[in-house]
């Protein structure tokens, strides 16, 4: 078999811990890559893997393979990356985006990104659901919040301001929400996967409060809330990132102007495997949306 790809079979089944998650990574059946083993240890006249139907580890001639061939993949891959860089980022490049900030700020950025880089493809997963973008294949996630896994490379790309709004329907139905206090005799639309109470958190005039609120609709989807907040179900606290169209169109409404909410901004990252050189493709999107984001009025 090729030794270059001999080897990468074999990098991919030691990092990822067992022949079923190297084929799932690399989208073959784990019969594929049990064969592919068999085929190495073959040209190689020796046994790479001790196997036993509990556990598989490597052979003392399976460690010597492998620090040796993960130098060498390394600079095949460096050697095919200073080459790719003599010409326009190309490839396909695989998202993942949460639901709201997916469709408000990413899927919009899109077209003028591939306007400026024709020779990438884009494959988009939208989801709210927290996906191993090593073991699913992502190049890059956008994430909201805090990153605390060090193990994943992560650049800041803006910040988004979290509000209270409602429709004006539900507003001239209910009244205008003063204090955060105001809340709790309000239907609230809430962040969760089943009925109960959410605690939000303000700064205001008279200093920190909290509320507790709840309604009669719950959801773990930003797109769902915000549809829901603009048929006029309720009041939800999002990031604007969400809703920047719905607010723009005057569908949505902040409220309580005079309050903070605590933290009062949502910071927005791409995520990435740490490389020692970022891909063109991977480096020219996160620069593309930096720019694209900065542009962005609801974004502070």
């Amino acid at each position: 078999m090729d030794s270059v790809a001999g080897m990468r079979i074999l990098a991919r089944v030691v990092e990822s811990g067992s022949f079923s998650a190297a084929a799932r990574q690399l989208g073959v059946a784990p019969s594929s890559v049990s064969r592919q083993i068999n085929e190495l240890e073959e040209d190689l006249g020796a046994r790479l893997f001790a196997r036993t139907t509990r556990k598989m580890s490597l052979t003392e001639a399976g460690h010597l393979y492998y620090e040796r061939a993960a130098g060498i993949i390394n600079d095949v891959d460096e050697a095919r990356l200073a080459l790719s860089q003599l010409g326009a980022p190309s490839g396909i490049l695989r998202l993942t985006v949460p639901s709201g900030i997916g469709r408000e700020l990413v899927v919009s950025a899109v077209p003028a990104f591939l306007d400026k880089y024709p020779a990438i493809k884009i494959v988009l997963s939208m989801t709210d659901r927290m996906l191993d973008i090593v073991d699913a294949g992502i190049d890059v996630a956008i994430r909201v919040g805090r990153q605390q896994d060090s193990s994943f490379k992560a650049r800041k790309i803006g910040e988004s301001k979290r509000v209270v709004c409602a429709s004006p329907e539900y507003l001239k139905k209910t009244g205008i929400p003063k204090t955060p206090a105001d809340l709790e005799s309000h239907n609230c639309i809430t962040w969760r996967d089943h009925p109960g109470h959410n605690i939000w958190a303000f700064r205001g005039p008279g200093g920190a409060c909290k509320v507790r609120v709840s309604g009669s609709f719950f959801a773990k989807n930003a797109d769902a809330i915000v549809a829901a907040t603009v048929a006029g179900l309720g009041l939800s606290l999002l990031p604007d990132c969400n809703m920047g169209t719905e607010l723009r169109q005057k569908q949505l409404r902040v409220v309580l102007d005079d309050y903070d909410a605590i933290p009062a901004t949502s910071p927005v990252y791409a995520v990435h495997a740490h490389q020692r050189h970022v891909p063109p493709k991977i480096r020219v999107f996160i620069d593309f949306l930096i720019e694209s984001f900065a542009k962005a009025r609801y974004l502070r």
